[in-house]
């Protein structure tokens, strides 16, 4: 799949090797402090997961670095630039996925993305490969006359995706973006937003289906009550631990031969009666399968019960607790 960039007919916009960060930022609504002193950074080339309980400030931060709202106190930098002072430029760098299409529900998906292009001011001459390159990119080319409000949700979301990268963004801000798509398109998604790092964009992605986001994120901010409460890489969570399902052919087998190896663990209640216990990394897991085995345990399976950042996430909900 040929780079944004390279779309015939456009030029693209530079590539900021910064990414986007914000220090110290707050944001107030009345008597309501929905962020407050948060500080975030995404860079370029990688996939950023913001994680957060709802009302923890996640779209309210996504929406200061969209320059969509000024924050009271803090700062914010996209590329180097201050979106307060820098505003036309900034907006440039910057392609945002709200968690819905929004308006404009009359008009057609090439209607939709043509507009934005001229908003942008995309050159003319190759205004129209660009839009249905990026109909194509998001599988609507097959739709690209039918008026938006006769699409899924999962199309609507494709669409909006394909409106935030119509100018070529150096960071891209998504909010939700697998709500409503199907499984295969999810897997696209994942694909697509990793291509993207690849080519140097900072990607930022909020979402609350964590189990996906191992699979798309290089490193992970979590807030809670408008506050940063941890940042860290996929490999940082990864090697911090994680919960196991096991289950057996005999449970109470298992659960012998567990007690037996000194593990400390749990029984769970479920369609398929089994285990789970918290292992420090993938060596300890192939050992204590090892082991199981070697003792004679029937083993029917032997997985993660959650993904690296989910399982941090659950950890600090523990603590919060």
């Amino acid at each position: 799949m040929a780079r944004i960039s390279e779309v015939p007919g456009y030029s693209g916009v530079p590539v900021s090797d910064d990414g986007i960060s914000a220090r110290g930022v707050s944001r107030s609504f009345g008597a309501v402090r929905a962020v407050e002193h948060m500080d975030f950074h995404a860079p370029a080339g990688k996939v950023t997961a913001l994680i957060g309980p709802n009302g923890a400030g996640k779209t309210t931060l996504l929406l200061m670095l969209a320059s969509l709202l000024a924050p009271d106190e803090g700062t914010i930098s996209v590329g180097g630039l201050d979106p307060l002072r820098h505003r036309a430029q900034v907006r440039r760098r910057l392609g945002w996925m709200p968690d819905t299409l929004g308006v404009w529900e009359s008009l057609t998906a090439r209607e939709i993305l043509t507009q934005m292009a001229r908003f942008y001011r995309l050159p003319a001459g190759g205004l129209g490969q660009r839009v249905a390159a990026m109909l194509e990119r998001v599988r609507l080319d097959d739709l690209a006359d039918q008026p938006a409000r006769v699409l899924s949700r999962g199309q609507q979301q494709r669409l909006s995706l394909a409106r935030a990268l119509i100018h070529d963004p150096s960071v891209l801000l998504l909010d939700e973006p697998a709500s409503g798509l199907d499984p295969g398109s999810r897997v696209e998604l994942r694909t697509m937003l990793r291509q993207l790092a690849a080519e140097g964009k900072a990607v930022v992605v909020s979402s609350h289906v964590l189990s996906e986001l191992d699979e798309i994120a290089d490193g992970a901010v979590f807030v809670n009550r408008g506050r940063t409460v941890r940042q860290q890489s996929t490999a940082e969570a990864a090697a911090a631990g994680r919960r196991y399902a096991i289950s057996g052919s005999d449970p109470a087998a298992l659960a012998a031969g567990l007690t037996a190896l000194g593990m400390a663990f749990r029984v769970e209640d479920g369609r398929r009666p089994g285990v789970s216990l918290v292992l420090n990394n993938d060596g300890d897991a192939e050992r204590l399968l090892r082991d199981l085995v070697l003792a004679g345990v029937g083993i029917i399976s032997f997985a993660p019960a959650s993904g690296a950042l989910e399982e941090t996430y659950m950890n600090l909900e523990g603590e919060r607790q």
